[in-house]
């Protein structure tokens, strides 16, 4: 592949919104590859992808086994030889999380591994990658539930979504975006949480407002951001999330 084109990588890409955003970078004239634990389910994205007409591969990328975060980085630094884009868009949630009162310790532990643990090991993993592009862009997809401000505000339609697990882990995901914007704002790497919205997937049990690929348009935008772009906000479709 030519230095003068475009790398992505989705994290989660193999269906939802994780699916829509990779089909958008590949409108876009990006490579795309799709990283997702199961090989057959991204085989199947890629050939998706392919019958449009668009670049893509796969690579086996499972957010609580580090050692595969590892060999995903070699293939592509062996293939590509650098990152253009990083979208962190894997993420779970779990039916034992709840309210901080009937929450299962457990499923908190096991949705801040993914969300929040594995998503800091998979962007680690791709840094070296990211900083042999031109101007990297990172993307990590969070959530209005991770905002500290509306969890606290009775006004909030989000005030009453009390899921310790998933909330704490986006809030997490923020303080990433937070710290890594700066750590590496001497360098053309930018960083951003991006909430799509309430999304009909099957993270969401098909509920919600917004259909995958209008949920993928925002994330899309972050992840093609230009020479002015900037780095380490909070950002919906209706502007900046307070954090």
């Amino acid at each position: 592949m030519a230095d003068a084109n475009r790398i992505a990588l989705v994290t989660g890409a193999n269906k939802g919104i994780g699916l829509e955003i990779a089909r958008q970078l590949g409108q876009a004239g990006i490579f795309v590859i799709i990283g997702a634990r199961d090989p057959a389910r991204a085989r199947s994205a890629v050939e998706d992808l392919s019958s449009q007409g668009l670049a893509a591969q796969s690579v086996r990328l499972d957010l609580n086994d580090h050692a595969s975060l590892s060999a995903a980085a070699e293939t592509i630094r062996a293939e590509h030889g650098k990152l253009d884009i990083l979208v962190n868009n894997a993420g779970i949630v779990d039916a034992e999380d709840g309210p901080p009162t009937r929450s299962s310790p457990e499923a908190a532990r096991r949705i801040l591994d993914t969300n929040f643990v594995g998503t800091l090991a998979v962007t680690q993993a791709m840094l070296p990658l990211l900083r042999q592009a031109p101007a990297a862009r990172i993307v990590n997809l969070s959530s209005s539930l991770g905002s500290l401000t509306l969890n606290g505000d009775p006004a909030s339609p989000y005030y009453s979504a009390r899921l310790i697990g998933y909330n704490a882990s986006k809030a997490a995901l923020n303080m990433l975006t937070v710290q890594l914007a700066e750590e590496l704002r001497e360098t053309p790497i930018v960083v951003n949480s991006v909430s799509p919205g309430y999304v009909k997937t099957d993270l969401t049990g098909h509920h919600g407002f917004l259909t995958a690929e209008e949920g993928a348009r925002l994330p899309v935008k972050y992840a093609l951001l230009g020479e002015d772009a900037v780095t380490g906000r909070f950002v919906e479709a209706s502007g900046e999330t307070p954090w």
